[in-house]
């Protein structure tokens, strides 16, 4: 596998962290480098850390995983999705919860993003790809468009909070709902 291919793969699987990273940046009054940092490392993290796990499973659960990814993907992202809209519908006291960058907002949102990765990963046991270099590929590109999504988003969100808070919502529920459609031949993937 070429290092053009390698890239491309790497840009296509960070795009989803990307657009959550910039719904978190339209979340927050005011983006901090910190919070560009939490971001990517924990999107670009996941991101390399998903296609070694799908790797090392290899041959034996490739089935298992691609028939249930994109249900997990779904649920996760719905989920999230949901909260918030629900937030951005709701009173002030909830928007505080959405502009967390802590484990238990960030954690369901890193899977979530990374479960495609996953499936690369099994595919890279048949490929003859060196993977440590593979993922580190992966990871640094997802964590410098996972930093930058969420300066991005901050820039837009700043005069629209609650509107752009639904718009990331929905973006979300979309995404999710993309990922179930193309898994289930509904869209061409």
């Amino acid at each position: 596998m070429s290092l053009w291919e390698l890239f491309v793969i790497a840009v296509g699987l960070s795009m989803d962290a990307f657009a959550v990273s910039v719904c978190k940046g339209l979340a927050v009054r005011k983006a901090q480098w910190s919070h560009s940092l939490t971001a990517g490392l924990y999107f670009g993290g996941f991101q390399a850390f998903m296609p070694l796990f799908g790797y090392l499973l290899g041959v034996n659960f490739q089935a298992m995983i691609r028939s249930i990814d994109h249900w997990i993907a779904f649920i996760l992202l719905g989920l999230i999705g949901a909260n918030m809209v629900r937030e951005a519908l709701g009173k002030e006291e909830a928007e505080d919860l959405n502009a967390s960058f802590g484990p238990k907002t960030m954690l369901p949102m890193a899977v979530a993003t990374s479960i495609d990765a996953l499936a690369v990963g099994v595919t890279f046991a048949f490929l003859r790809v060196e993977i440590v270099p593979a993922v580190s590929f992966i990871g640094v590109i997802t964590f410098i468009l996972s930093a930058v999504g969420v300066k991005v988003g901050n820039l837009f969100g700043a005069r629209y909070k609650s509107k752009a808070e639904l718009f990331g919502g929905v973006i979300l529920i979309l995404m999710g709902i993309k990922i179930l459609a193309e898994h289930l031949s509904l869209l061409p993937g």
